[in-house]
Parts: C-alpha cells; sequence; structure tokens
C-alpha cells in the first residue's frame, strides 16, 4: 500500500473508530470492542512471526503477542469476575473486517516489503487503538476496574507505539 493511501485508510478508520466509540457505546460493547482490538494485534503477531526473517520485527511481534494475550486474559477474568458477557458492535465488527483485509494484502508480501508494511501498520494501528482508548473508551466507562485495567492497557500499548515507530525508522520504511 503506498504511503498516502495508508494515511487516507487510517484516517479514515480514526474518524470511524472515533465516531463508533462516542455513539453511545455501553461498557459491555466497549469491553467487547478493546478485547477485539487485542485479537487483531494478535494474530498480525502471529503472521509476523511466520512471515519475518528481521530479529527487530520477530522481536516485537512477541512483544505484542506476550502483551496483548495479558491484556486479554485480564479482560476475560475481569469479565468472569463480574459474571458479565461482552457484547458484539458494530464497532467491533468493523474493526474485524478490516483486519482481515489487512491480514491478507500482509500475507501477499516477503522480505523486507511485508517487515515495512507490519511495522507501519503497527505504528497506525496503536496510534488509533491509543487515541480510543484514551480519548472515547476511558472517558465512556463506568464499572471502576473496567476503566482501570484500560488505563492500565493504554500505557503499555502507548509503549508498543513507541517500539513501533523506532521499528518504521530502523527498517528504513518509506513515509
Amino acid at each position: 500500500m503506498k504511503p498516502f493511501n495508508l494515511i487516507c485508510c487510517v484516517a479514515a478508520g480514526t474518524i470511524a473508530t472515533n465516531a463508533a466509540a462516542q455513539d453511545g457505546m455501553n461498557d459491555l460493547e466497549i469491553a467487547h470492542s478493546a478485547y477485539v482490538a487485542g485479537v487483531i494485534d494478535i494474530r498480525y503477531a502471529h503472521l509476523a512471526a511466520a512471515w519475518t526473517e528481521n530479529p527487530t520485527v520477530l522481536e516485537f511481534a512477541t512483544t505484542m503477542l506476550r502483551d496483548h494475550t495479558a491484556v486479554n486474559e485480564a479482560a476475560l477474568n475481569l469479565l468472569a469476575d463480574l459474571d458479565v458477557a461482552p457484547q458484539d458492535n458494530d464497532l467491533s465488527k468493523a474493526l474485524l473486517e478490516g483486519a482481515a483485509a489487512k491480514r491478507e494484502e500482509l500475507a501477499g508480501l516477503s522480505g523486507h516489503a511485508f517487515d515495512c508494511a507490519y511495522a507501519t501498520n503497527e505504528l497506525a494501528y496503536h496510534q488509533l487503538v491509543n487515541t480510543t482508548v484514551k480519548d472515547s473508551f476511558i472517558p465512556a466507562v463506568t464499572v471502576e476496574p473496567l476503566g482501570e485495567l484500560l488505563k492500565d492497557a493504554l500505557a503499555t500499548f502507548q509503549q508498543h507505539e513507541k517500539h513501533a515507530e523506532m521499528m518504521v525508522e530502523t527498517l528504513r520504511c518509506e513515509s
């Protein structure tokens, strides 16, 4: 994907995600959307771990697997403790649909082209998710333990964003 197209897709995704997140989502819909966002990044990481031969990319993918799995397990434990079930919603469905297309695109690449596409996607994805969690999800949540989980996760995912940015620079991906 050309850099301009990526920027357009990210901008459109940001607008759509923030609009959906602000459209009266309840805590269970927010929890599900956040969980789905983690599942998506886990899937991207599995693909990267299988495709890349670059140690920097592999290390990043391994970090994504570890951290997103841990957050999603904490989310499932919280839902079990609260004895509630997450609710599917338009945002979680849109995230899954977009991610399927991105995984297909990434799977068609190899070598440096794959590494850069993965790194660039991870940077854009973390920027989008972090903005949504910080500006939409956290302010809207009414159940304190969910808010705390989101705040803790956000701190971790902001570090992922910085790591992804450094990875893009290290790989010398086109910007």
